[in-house]
């Protein structure tokens, strides 16, 4: 009945505990803010370093990096077009 009740507790905070954030692929830059105890969380909603630097100063330890997961803008590759040599 212990170990039940154990392994039902364990279950119930790992279900509903603290999670760490999952970097967002839309933005470019994140806040990386310490929780404590070793733990990161990082809030990817900034499109440049100057949004997110005054979320870093106002109290919250951390720092800004760089999405990891960021890729930019999706652009189609240029189509080349054939030079025509006139030959005389």
């Amino acid at each position: 009945m212990r170990f039940m009740l154990t392994v039902a507790l364990f279950a119930v905070a790992v279900v509903f505990g603290p999670h760490t954030a999952r970097a967002d692929d839309r933005f470019p830059w994140c806040a990386v803010i310490s929780v404590g105890a070793g733990e990161v969380v990082w809030d990817c909603q900034y499109r440049t370093v100057e949004e997110c630097v005054p979320n870093v100063l106002a109290g919250n330890r951390g720092f800004c990096n760089h999405n990891p997961r960021y890729e930019g803008p999706v652009t189609a590759p240029r189509a080349h077009r054939k030079r025509h040599v006139k030959r005389s």
